[in-house]
């Protein structure tokens, strides 16, 4: 039986990782490393790429593991994954002959058939081969209903900054003279077949401080632009979003100011007048259906909980809004959109998947669940705007992911594909675990492991976290973790710790700001309930966390140096007294704190990593590893957490890919090497 979970804010129990004192602020010996391109820093990263790459492809397994991560990355058989539009699908395809990628399209009678009749739209090998660039994708935004012409976003290295051309499907060419942005943080919708609404930096100096628009702006086709909205520079950012009716037509622009990354202010513009919609800071716009808007209340509010799912008439905003869904203590929404004429929310229940279509019948919403298979975790990949198929993806830790066609309309579900299994899953069980933390709260943990492995604490095990930004972290198909690493007798672990949206958002409340430690405390809470339970051990156990996770992995190798040998950080936030400083870090203060305000500071630098290094410690030797084109999480934390272990004597391992951008995986075949790299280090560690 599982425990009962503390959902509410526990009172603090100082553990002495938290009673740490910040560091007094000292002169900065590796900040030349935040100079992104300076030929210093770049000569730098050549200097330790070429060391890494010496010891890890070197390895007599990199060859095997490169080649088995190849093989998963472009294979003919994956799912090419669908989106609706027009009277088919498109699809975007990368593969071994297609690096870039091509953007293409099918009829849906065409896609449900073993061999597919693909219609290449544009292929960006051959447009960056034209253009000299290194053109990745980043999705098109086509105008209803139709849906012909479309707003193309290019990403130039993989960067978040992309640029926008206007393309003609049916031509299958950029349209001469049409709409085109340079490069930037952007956000375009269509109004009509002549006109934008777009923000953007109109003028260098036009972006917040974390980097994002502020200035929002009607462009039409003849060259009018027209200001409709302006937030302020402390703002993380401003976006439009247009609403559509069912024929397609727009019947309003709803704006986002975002306060901090958790908090907006919403308004409506429909013709002339602007007005704001009254809902608390806390509180994010989903979809727009049977003339509602459809939001999430991450706050309790006028007598609707936290973690609700309301619904609030386009033509009065103003009166009280209706409830569509009230989650229960072990129940989480996940995802909400809608199709023609229903409103789909996605939900987790103790961490497994459940799909829901919402009608609204006499004034009340309905629910019926559609019938897909049990104990799995579910992606809505596509939803009809003309009608209610839904198509949905599922998978779980040992079941490859497959597709499934769903008609909300007459609640039937249909497999129209499976991806074969990448990886013997025969050999591996799967449990879930609880762990007790710092607090007496109860953490979830997954364990995927041979069936046949003794409970001696011997089997090498990768544990995974995140703990951030209210994202969930429920059970998925990795096949290159399957095949790599479970294949050769390893384990692998989840650690659903808080900080997620696992359990709504409270569980994510829970850790905020000055009460991180206690995700910390989580993540080492689960380490050693698995050693007790004898699944693994400190000499067999390796942790990896990528982005917000770089600062879970850095802080459990600061505090917890003897729970580990092995810590993966990728893509990290590390410097946590400088992070609001660097690329898009100041959009986060809502969830860390603010480093310049003398109180945060003090929690913060309590455990940020980058300053709580110790000499004289025997730390585990990290993999650090980062992207040059990230302008997401600054490649800057990574270079100089590892210059700073140089300078300490304490061994590392440091790789920058020097394209891909944040996701770091634009590229099939340098993800194929990253992953290869990743596995032969978790290897030399926990396994030799």
């Amino acid at each position: 039986m599982k425990p009962c979970l503390a959902l509410g804010l526990a009172l603090l129990i100082v553990t002495p990782a938290l009673a740490q004192t910040a560091a007094p602020p000292t002169a900065d010996p590796f900040q030349w490393l935040e100079d992104v391109d300076s030929p210093r820093a770049l000569s730098w990263v050549e200097g330790q790429n070429t060391r890494t790459a010496a010891r890890l492809e070197s390895d007599a397994r990199y060859k095997d593991f490169h080649a088995e991560a190849r093989a998963i990355f472009t294979a003919s058989d994956r799912i090419p994954w669908p989106d609706f539009r027009a009277d088919g699908v498109d699809n975007f395809w990368q593969d071994g002959d297609h690096i870039h990628g091509i953007w293409r399209h099918t009829s849906l009678s065409s896609y449900r058939k073993a061999q597919h009749e693909w219609e290449t739209l544009l292929d960006l090998d051959a447009l960056s081969r034209t253009e000299g660039r290194n053109w990745i994708w980043k999705g098109a935004d086509c105008l209803p209903p139709a849906r012909t012409r479309c707003l193309v976003n290019l990403s130039d290295g993989g960067s978040d900054a992309v640029e926008v051309r206007e393309f003609d499907t049916i031509q299958k060419a950029f349209v001469p003279g049409g709409f085109r942005f340079a490069a930037g943080k952007q956000t375009l919708d269509w109004l009509d077949a002549d006109t934008l609404v777009v923000a953007r930096a109109w003028t260098p100096d036009e972006v917040t401080t974390s980097g994002y628009p502020y200035v929002v702006k009607r462009v039409s086709r003849n060259g009018s632009v027209q200001e409709i909205f302006r937030g302020s520079k402390s703002d993380v950012s401003v976006s439009p979003r247009v609403l559509y009716d069912d024929s397609g037509k727009s019947v309003g622009i709803v704006l986002r100011r975002g306060v901090d990354f958790f908090r907006n202010e919403y308004s409506l513009t429909t013709g002339t007048k602007t007005v704001r919609i009254l809902l608390p800071l806390k509180a994010e716009l989903q979809t727009f259906v049977k003339g509602r808007m459809i939001f999430t209340l991450k706050e309790a509010w006028n007598g609707f909980e936290a973690g609700s799912v309301i619904a609030w008439k386009l033509k009065d905003a103003g009166p009280r809004p209706e409830l569509v869904f009230q989650p229960g203590p072990r129940q989480a929404v996940e995802t909400v959109a809608s199709t023609a004429g229903k409103l789909i929310i996605n939900l987790l229940e103790d961490v497994k998947g459940a799909v829901d279509a919402y009608d609204l019948v006499g004034g009340q919403w309905t629910a019926t669940r559609l019938p897909l298979p049990k104990n799995a975790t579910f992606q809505l990949r596509s939803l009809g705007e003309t009608d209610d198929r839904i198509m949905i993806s599922a998978e779980g830790f040992l079941d490859p992911p497959s597709l499934w066609l769903a008609d909300s309309a007459i609640n039937t579900v249909a497999q129209i594909r499976a991806l074969p299994p990448r990886f013997d899953a025969s050999r591996e069980t799967v449990s879930q675990y609880w762990a007790k933390s710092s607090d007496g709260t109860q953490i979830p943990y997954f364990v995927v492991r041979p069936k046949d492995s003794p409970l001696n604490g011997q089997t090498p095990t990768l544990m995974y976290g995140y703990g951030g930004f209210e994202l969930s972290k429920p059970p998925v198909y990795i096949p290159e973790m399957g095949k790599l690493w479970l294949e050769r007798g390893g384990a692998y672990v989840i650690a659903n710790i808080r900080g997620g949206g696992e359990f709504g958002p409270a569980w994510h409340e829970a850790v905020l700001r000055e009460k991180r430690q206690l995700a910390f405390d989580d993540f080492a809470a689960v380490a050693r309930d698995m050693s007790a339970r004898g699944l693994t051990s400190a000499r067999r156990l390796g942790i990896y966390g990528r982005s917000n996770g770089g600062v879970l992995t850095t802080v459990s190798l600061t505090q917890h140096p003897e729970l580990w040998t092995a810590v993966v950080v990728e893509s990290p936030l590390i410097d946590m007294m400088r992070y609001h400083k660097l690329s898009a870090g100041a959009s986060w203060i809502g969830e860390y704190g603010d480093p310049d305000a003398p109180g945060d500071a003090a929690f913060i630098g309590a455990y940020s990593a980058y300053q709580n290094l110790k000499p004289g410690v025997a730390y585990p030797e990290a993999y650090i590893t980062t992207n040059t084109r990230d302008d997401r999480v600054h490649p800057g934390h990574a270079r100089k957490f590892a210059a700073r272990l140089e300078a300490m004597g304490v061994p590392y391992l440091y790789y920058e890919q020097t394209f891909g951008g944040h996701a770091n995986d634009a590229d099939p075949e340098l993800n194929a090497r990253r992953w290869a790299r990743h596995y032969v280090y978790l290897a030399q560690k926990l396994m030799d």
